[in-house]
């Protein structure tokens, strides 16, 4: 290459000569160009105006109780070099390393439980009664899920699945021996139910334990590979104990699935004799929870190892219960589901909840092209089109968090008269939840183009994390059919008995069915009053047309659950419309229960928002004739000017959710400076 001064002249000279031959409009143009400034980063906060609420106030609203509890959870994990904490754009951040293998990931997590516990974070987790104390709990594994989905559901196999059996389903005598061991992680448990051939249809398991009434003991037996035990959260590497279901035989007759526990590992956590256990191997996501598969090969338990609330063995082997009928035993057998589905449904909203953090403050700060040739880039969130794919996922995520809460208080208050509408509930609510999560970490993702895929700015692994949310404890879609089951059930008894529909909120099916108007305008659409109605009238009219339709396969000679099955698609739609009012008349109640100014004004916003949402979303409203389509053109052009609305309000919402800035990601704050050579960050 030529580099002499007299060569760099020469070229110099001939880019004149070129410049100067150019038409006189064209050479100044030219001559007028300058570099560009680089770009630089500005917080949403310089820009935005300031809340037009309190956000502390949404924020009690939203979490519902346990703040203060919840911020100490948040500082304890901050503070402690277990979190991996780094820093980037001049902020400190804390996530786990996803690039460790499995078995890192593995003993990583119970690094950070062991932290947790010496902290005091799981002290009187399982020993301490009552509500409140129930509440802290749930609070408290919010936050660890926050942090890490792995965490929280290793933590939630070992308090909620086995210590939640053992308290719920035994009696003092387990609970005098278990419970402060399992509090303070002297034992290890795990929670032995799925099978490889069974999962939803737990009656259906095939792990038998034989009651032998010469030693007083249960044989527990995997008789086939079906029945080997899969899945089992701890089992791999660290549980020493284990609930197992098994179908209970005595002197050759089947009672049906009960409980049991059983040791599979000492404390130095050799697997015990006739006792087989193997890994899942390497899922993608959820890495740092040691999934397992249990054969066991006639291993005996105590007699005094049946979990013995519902149902007992006396030492001859007569099997004696207090439940008769063998359906509402095996319900209450499977009562340790439901605390688990209220877990995973809450869970879902704090990780939509990061997810929109992220993306909202990355669209507050982000720009991209100009709408004027000379004028400034826009934000993204200024955007009509990226205001639609966020701020109604915003709303719906601030709904879903009031039924959350009144999931929550409904089960820690809960009476075993209420038992079916808790399982009714937390059925619905784990199902839309956790698909909405999915859905709006998906939104999320692309959202922040890119960056996204990075996996320190969080979103974009959260999709692999949390896609296992809708299969386990309960497949959503079989979920969805439990819930339209249980709706069917209460309109023939009431029809059965000429009864008044009392409970579930289907009190509104006793009134006369609502009017819709012909005509929607803006006041129309944003009343309370139309919402409530139109979702009402969806559901008592496709509650009507699934029992007319059920019935219908029954008079052709079907059998009932034949007739339920070929009638899914509207249990599909029944199941959903059940769920969307829920989840409406939960979040009225509190918003008509806010003092009224300006968070009252917004939360009417998010209402009127999640509505014509689900409205523009959903085609059961079309599909059954509730609305004309000029109606649902109406209710889709309402979605855009509630989008302008709601946009002043995105720093403010998302800052109410209460995640502290070190869980979020580098995306939501400096990316630029997070990713500047001078960093050191690869």
């Amino acid at each position: 290459m030529d580099a002499s001064p007299t060569a760099a002249a020469r070229r110099a000279a001939a880019i004149a000569r070129h410049l100067a031959g150019l038409p006189s409009g064209a050479a100044a143009a030219v001559a007028g160009l300058q570099f560009s400034p680089c770009l630089s980063y500005a917080p949403p906060e310089s820009s935005e105006a300031p809340p037009a609420f309190a956000p502390m106030e949404l924020r009690a609203l939203l979490d519902g109780h346990h703040l203060r509890e919840r911020d100490w959870a948040y500082g304890a994990m901050e503070e402690s070099p277990l979190f991996c904490p780094r820093r980037a754009g001049g902020k400190v951040f804390v996530s786990p390393d996803y690039n460790e293998g499995k078995e890192g990931q593995r003993e990583a997590t119970m690094r950070r439980i062991g932290y947790l516990t010496r902290r005091g974070v799981f002290r009187g987790w399982l020993t301490e009664p009552g509500p409140d104390a129930e509440l802290r709990k749930l609070a408290l594994l919010e936050c660890l899920g926050v942090y890490d989905h792995s965490l929280a559901i290793k933590v939630g196999v070992h308090f909620f699945l086995w210590g939640g059996a053992v308290k719920f389903l035994g009696t003092k005598r387990h609970h005098d021996k278990w419970l402060l061991d399992t509090e303070n992680y002297v034992i290890k448990g795990c929670f032995a139910m799925t099978e490889l051939g069974h999962g939803s249809n737990v009656r259906g398991i095939e792990t038998v334990a034989t009651y032998d009434s010469k030693t007083g003991e249960f044989v527990i037996n995997t008789p086939c590979e079906s029945a080997q035990k899969y899945w089992i959260g701890g089992a791999a590497n660290h549980a020493t104990h284990t609930i197992v279901f098994a179908q209970l035989h005595i002197n050759g007759r089947n009672e049906g699935v009960h409980a049991f526990i059983a040791q599979i590992r000492d404390q130095d956590e050799n697997v015990l004799p006739n006792i087989h256990i193997a890994d899942c191997g390497h899922k993608i996501g959820l890495n740092g929870v040691d999934n397992g598969r249990i054969w066991f090969n006639n291993i005996r338990v105590p007699r005094e190892n049946l979990l013995n609330l519902v149902a007992d063995v006396l030492p001859d082997g007569k099997y004696v219960s207090m439940i008769d009928n063998p359906d509402q035993r095996f319900a209450a057998f499977l009562s340790p589901l439901t605390l688990g589905r209220v877990n995973i449904a809450v869970n879902a909203v704090y990780i939509s909840k990061v997810g929109l953090a992220i993306a909202v403050r990355y669209a507050l700060s982000r720009r991209a092209f100009s709408i004027t040739p000379d004028g400034p880039e826009m934000l993204l969130l200024d955007y009509p089109s990226h205001q639609r794919r966020l701020l109604p996922l915003l709303a719906k995520v601030c709904m879903m968090s009031s039924a959350s809460n009144f999931m929550k208080n409904m089960y820690v208050k809960r009476t075993p008269e209420i038992s079916k509408a808790i399982h009714v509930y937390s059925s619905a609510l784990k199902a839309t939840l956790t698909w909405q999560n999915m859905t709006t970490l998906q939104e999320c993702r692309e959202a922040c183009g890119g960056q996204g895929l990075k996996t320190e700015n969080r979103v974009g692994i959260f999709k692999a994390e949390f896609d296992v949310q809708s299969t386990f404890e309960g497949d959503n879609n079989v979920l969805l059919q439990q819930v339209s089951k249980a709706l069917y059930a209460e309109f023939l008894t009431t029809q059965r008995k000429k009864k008044s529909f009392k409970g579930l909120g289907l009190e509104h099916l006793n009134g006369p069915c609502p009017v819709i108007p012909h005509s929607l305008t803006s006041d129309i659409l944003r009343s309370s009053k139309f919402q409530m109605d139109l979702f009402c009238l969806r559901e008592r009219d496709l509650l009507k047309q699934f029992a007319e339709e059920v019935a219908r396969h029954l008079a052709q000679g079907e059998s009932r659950e034949k007739a339920l099955m070929l009638s899914y698609q509207i249990a599909e739609d029944l199941a959903r419309a059940f769920t969307e009012r829920t989840i409406l008349q939960i979040f009225l109640e509190d918003e008509m229960n806010a003092p009224a100014g300006s968070l009252k004004d917004v939360l009417g916003l998010l209402r009127s928002m999640y509505v014509m949402v689900c409205i523009d979303e959903s085609a059961s409203f079309l599909r059954y004739g509730y609305l004309s389509r000029n109606n649902v053109t109406t209710v889709r052009k309402e979605v855009m000017i509630l989008c302008s609305e709601l946009r002043p309000h995105a720093l403010a919402i998302v800052g109410s959710f209460g995640i502290p800035d070190a869980f979020l990601s580098p995306l939501a704050f400096d990316w630029i400076e997070a990713n500047a050579r001078s960093s050191g960050r690869e």
